[in-house]
């Protein structure tokens, strides 16, 4: 087969000679590059970015994989979303990195990539750009961290973290304990060890069949997470030389496969978004619709916080994700084809479980259903989220007065108000959150309970808002209300003291007020005013799309394919 990189590399016209000339300026002969496939290495390390600090030495890996296969490595690095330290948050720029690894892709020698990411936002951004550049890709998963340690209790980056907070502003622990937890919570490179985010959508990545068997699950500091990076570099070498990208086997199939593993894991809300805007980039019908129905059929599986007990290292020892495919059963799809030219029930026939407390058994698991649930009504008339088994069971059917917020800073400077008139029956509602209202849509869904409230016992509440919150969270929170309020979205009309009916056996969320009344309130509500006027915002609010949609930009969806770059 004819490489795509020969199209730079073995003409005889002067643009050619200008290709070669610069390559032997960075040190690399015909010997380096001629006939080999061009493997790019998209690299989303940066000096702020923890969960992939131990990506330099992966590169020296995957490198030492494309080498031994007969290829050319060539490191590009691209655009590091850092979940800790990037601001309002990664959510806005995931788009941004989306078309950051497509135009790489696209406009660079590229026969094959290996996409290197883990942290939140990163895994459905390369894949969204690999997806639309459609140039063969091999996923490798940053990995999670190695568990944390406050003297003898095992920490959980995340989970941990909005738990141990409520307890120092209740006054159960000290500052001196503060101080300890914020040591040992995260002792490792690698992403959050918890079933937050990040393992969420690298497993469901690997559901979709785009890493190699068991990735997902390898704690970054292991040895093992080495060995699996410089496979990802013999794996690009082979499927360059077939061609074998996203879209010639990710179907509907691949998609529904991973949901389930979404919802057997556990899994983060976020994944919902995420999700749908990867299976829109190939035109695939995937929506809310197929959430709610695949989660009234999987139990929840996997017993690791923060719906279960244990962490992500656990998880690995038991057997890892194809342990817990092959206990799922026919809840998958076998017949889906991987990234490797194998199908999901051959990649998982030989895999075991090790510990069936950490992967229960179908007849015995965490929930009898999965872990997501999708709500519609007057409220959500587009949807609405709830992570079902983060929450307090007696919260699931539930009727309150709301006390509503109009966006984060009002929620900052009132929630723990001596004042505030609202006790555990309350609802608490935060808009101008969303994609738009955000912007980005943040992770504040897990409105912190009042401190009177905590001081009093109370461990959770009803909370709604058109935000995401941390798929290492907990609590009754209802997220992604669509359409947002900052679209004049049902949410925006919410007032203080109206009654507000969560019932998730029925999938109900209302606004229990009058038409009329609505009515009124809806000819007397203004937009607010736009975020940004200027740059990469304003495209953003301009081209976003709501989150049942998955929050792409609407001129990145679909499958017109991006014409190849003219070599002149």
């Amino acid at each position: 087969m004819t490489l795509r990189s020969a199209r730079w590399f073995e003409a005889t016209d002067l643009r050619s000679f200008g290709h070669r000339s610069r390559a032997q300026q960075m040190g690399y002969g015909p010997e380096d590059y001629a006939g080999k496939p061009l493997v790019a290495l998209i690299n989303t390390w940066s000096g702020l970015s923890p969960c992939h600090s131990h990506f330099p030495e992966r590169v020296e890996d995957i490198k030492r994989g494309v080498l031994q296969a007969g290829g050319f490595p060539v490191e590009l690095p691209a655009m590091s979303l850092s979940e800790p330290f990037q601001k309002p948050t990664t959510m806005l720029y995931r788009n941004l990195l989306a078309m950051e690894v497509e135009e790489l892709l696209r406009s660079h020698p590229v026969d094959a990539a290996v996409l290197m990411g883990g942290c939140d936002k990163t895994t459905p951004a390369l894949v969204m750009g690999a997806i639309s550049a459609d140039v063969p890709a091999v996923f490798m998963p940053a990995g999670p961290m190695l568990a944390g340690r406050w003297g003898q209790t095992v920490l959980g980056s995340g989970s941990d973290v909005w738990k141990f907070w409520d307890q120092k502003r209740a006054g159960r622990i000290s500052d001196q304990d503060w101080s300890g937890i914020e040591s040992g919570i995260a002792r490792s490179p690698g992403h959050c060890m918890t079933m937050g985010t990040a393992s969420t959508m690298t497993s469901a990545t690997e559901a979709l069949g785009l890493t190699l068997p068991g990735a997902a699950s390898i704690p970054a500091a292991f040895s093992g997470h080495r060995r699996m990076a410089a496979q990802c570099g013999r794996l690009a070498v082979e499927i360059a030389q077939s061609s074998r990208s996203p879209k010639t086997f990710l179907t509907r199939s691949s998609f529904r496969n991973a949901i389930a593993v979404v919802m057997a894991l556990g899994g983060s809300t976020n994944a919902i978004i995420h999700l749908i805007a990867m299976a829109r980039r190939l035109g695939l019908g995937i929506g809310l619709d197929d959430f709610d129905e695949i989660s009234r059929e999987v139990p929840v599986m996997a017993n690791i916080r923060p719906s279960g007990a244990y962490l992500m290292d656990d998880f690995y020892d038991a057997g890892g994700l194809p342990a817990l495919m092959k206990r799922m059963g026919d809840l998958l799809d076998g017949s889906a084809e991987t990234v490797a030219g194998s199908t999901l029930g051959a990649d998982i026939a030989d895999a075991a479980v090790y510990d069936d407390d950490v992967i229960r058994p179908r007849d015995n698991p965490i929930a009898a259903e999965g872990a997501l649930a999708v709500l519609r009504g007057t409220l959500a008339p587009d949807g609405a989220v709830i992570k079902t088994s983060a929450a307090e069971p007696h919260l699931l059917r539930h009727r309150g007065r709301a006390v509503v917020f109009d966006g984060y800073a009002d929620m900052k400077a009132r929630i723990d108000d001596e004042s505030l008139d609202i006790d555990a029956e309350s609802v608490l509602v935060l808009r101008n959150a969303g994609p738009i209202g955000g912007p980005g849509m943040p992770e504040w869904g897990q409105l912190p309970i009042p401190k009177r409230l905590l001081e009093e016992g109370v461990t959770d509440m009803v909370r709604i808002s058109d935000a995401r919150m941390s798929g290492t969270s907990y609590g009754a929170c209802v997220l992604h209300v669509a359409p947002e309020s900052a679209l004049g979205g049902p949410l925006a009309l919410v007032r203080t003291g109206d009654l507000v009916e969560l019932d998730v056996p029925a999938r109900r969320l209302d606004l229990l007020v009058e038409g009329h009344e609505l009515a009124a309130r809806r000819a007397a509500w203004s937009p607010p005013a736009p975020r940004f006027t200027r740059g990469y915002g304003a495209l953003a609010a301009s081209q976003i799309t709501q989150a049942n949609e998955g929050c792409d930009f609407a001129f990145l969806e679909g499958t017109v394919p991006t014409p190849e770059p003219v070599i002149h």
